[in-house]
């Protein structure tokens, strides 16, 4: 798309993450849309939890855009993303070096430093509602968490041998 094309167009990215047991397996699930185009992504792990499932599909779904500083706006059912951005928790965590035992720390590292090239907005939608695009990451999440070949989240897993 040229630049005058992508003036008025907004990115919209819907996540989810699922974790089977939390700990336990564990997938994430995307839908971006942009115009007519739609393109969906997902990943599953053999020990992850929710939380970090939900970071990771927002840190993927940046992760997978050619364009930078577009506007974007994504919805998720997490309020711990949610709250962690607008409430701007995150910039106190990554100021104290998440002092305290702030979870998660490699993927909120990751996700800040994304911040640079995004800004976006977040929207937290009711999971297991009638929002479908929230749905089909939830589909696509849990059917990745359930799948075979899971990857290893390796932040999670080192976590544990601390």
């Amino acid at each position: 798309m040229s630049e005058q094309q992508l003036q008025g167009h907004q990115l919209l990215i819907y996540t989810d993450g699922a974790a089977r047991g939390n700990p336990g397996p564990g997938g994430y699930g995307v839908v971006l849309l942009w115009g007519q185009q739609r393109k969906e992504l997902s990943a599953g792990y053999r020990l992850t939890t929710n939380n970090r499932m939900e970071l990771l599909a927002v840190i993927v779904a940046l992760e997978s855009l050619t364009k930078k500083n577009i506007p974007l706006t994504i919805y998720t059912d997490s309020q711990y993303i949610v709250n962690a951005v607008e409430k701007k928790w995150l910039d106190n965590w990554i100021r104290t070096d998440f002092k305290g035992g702030k979870k998660n720390k490699d993927l909120w590292t990751r996700y800040y430093q994304l911040t640079r090239h995004y800004k976006p907005r977040f929207v937290w939608v009711k999971g297991h509602a009638d929002n479908a695009l929230n749905n089909r990451c939830d589909e696509l999440a849990t059917a990745a968490a359930d799948g075979k070949h899971l990857l290893i989240d390796e932040g999670y897993e080192r976590s544990l041998n601390v």
